[in-house]
């Protein structure tokens, strides 16, 4: 790993970020989103949407964290189902036929709201399951290495250690998954064009190229800054009984949340020596989750670059764009 070709002298750090999705890739600028999915056809789906006014909140340090990381969880779900969408449709799916859970709920809540709660239901299923498997499950494996030592130093560094390496593997076991692969493949086009941009160059797919799939300022970094932070935390808490240690765990992710997200804003706008070690378990597991793109997914991440960059064009648009950023009605109902 070079780390002159993450922290690049003379870059300049900017905000825009993403997340790959099916096909495609959401990026996220200063006032709006673009999402932009390759088609089946090769044509190249776009649909651009404006950010809402920033909160009070996202601009308290440690509660902002909190706030971006629960509004990247519904976003990113969101996108997720939005892309999936957009390709059954362009396959020629079967339509769709609601089960008896969907029918009540979009009488009860109508068909946006029915929407909506299955969606944030996705969310905190998606939570629980996170917070039982790499926050519970690790202080319950090793409560029961408590009859062997009652050293709560090796206790607390075991337990945090377990939990490193199971998110890690659980990384490495779905990066097998031909699906998945595709994902941090558009992963990796996203953090070639934001290093292309960053550092001044034309964004074409063979400036992209050049630049490493790994960047400082990536959602993956964030989760690795929440694990390394929950084993320096949970050590100064002792090791009380079991019952106590799980709330006090539960009790603890906003503030560890909160700080990892100032960490990782921390290891997005400089290059110091600090900075660089800080990173460098992140980094690490990046190495998981990016891949080196192929031109066609360096294109898709080029188009949504140049969505979010020209805030000359519409806020609000879906329909199909080239890669230098020309947009082109795909229907009737397209947004102006």
């Amino acid at each position: 790993m070079d780390l002159n070709k993450i922290f690049i002298k003379n870059a300049c750090p900017t905000k825009i970020g993403g997340q790959a999705v099916l096909e495609g890739i959401m990026m996220k600028g200063t006032d709006r989103t673009a999402v932009v999915i390759r088609k089946p056809n090769k044509d190249m789906h776009i649909k651009i949407a404006p950010l809402p006014e920033m909160s009070i909140w996202k601009k308290i340090p440690i509660i902002r964290g909190v706030v971006v990381f629960v509004d990247a969880l519904v976003t990113g779900t969101k996108t997720l189902l939005y892309s999936a969408e957009v390709l059954e449709n362009a396959e020629g799916g079967e339509e769709y036929e609601p089960d008896k859970l969907t029918i009540w709920l979009e009488k009860k809540f109508g068909k946006k709201g029915a929407l909506n709660v299955m969606l944030y239901a996705s969310v905190a299923l998606a939570v629980l399951f996170t917070v039982g498997i790499f926050i519970i499950l690790p202080t319950w494996i090793v409560n029961i290495f408590g009859m062997l030592t009652s050293n709560e130093v090796v206790l607390n560094l075991f337990e945090g250690v377990l939990r490193i390496l199971m998110f890690v593997a659980y990384v490495a076991l779905i990066s097998r998954m031909k699906d998945i692969r595709t994902v941090f493949r558009f992963h990796g086009a996203e953090h070639n064009c934001i290093h292309c941009y960053e550092n001044g160059l034309p964004l074409t797919t063979e400036n992209c190229s050049k630049f490493e799939t790994l960047h400082p300022r990536c959602g993956t970094s964030f989760l690795m800054f929440v694990m390394v932070i929950s084993l320096l935390l949970f050590s100064l808490l002792g090791w009380p009984n079991l019952l106590w240690r799980i709330t006090s765990r539960l009790l603890l992710i906003p503030f560890i949340a909160g700080l990892s997200y100032e960490l990782l804003r921390l290891a997005g706008k400089g290059d110091s020596t600090f900075i660089k070690i800080l990173s460098l378990p992140g980094l690490a597991l990046q190495k998981l989750t990016t891949l080196k793109p192929d031109e066609k997914q360096l294109e898709v991440a080029i188009a949504a670059v140049k969505a979010v960059l020209n805030t000359e064009g519409p806020k609000e648009f879906i329909g199909l764009t080239d890669i230098e950023g020309n947009l082109y009605p795909e229907t009737e109902e397209a947004l102006k």
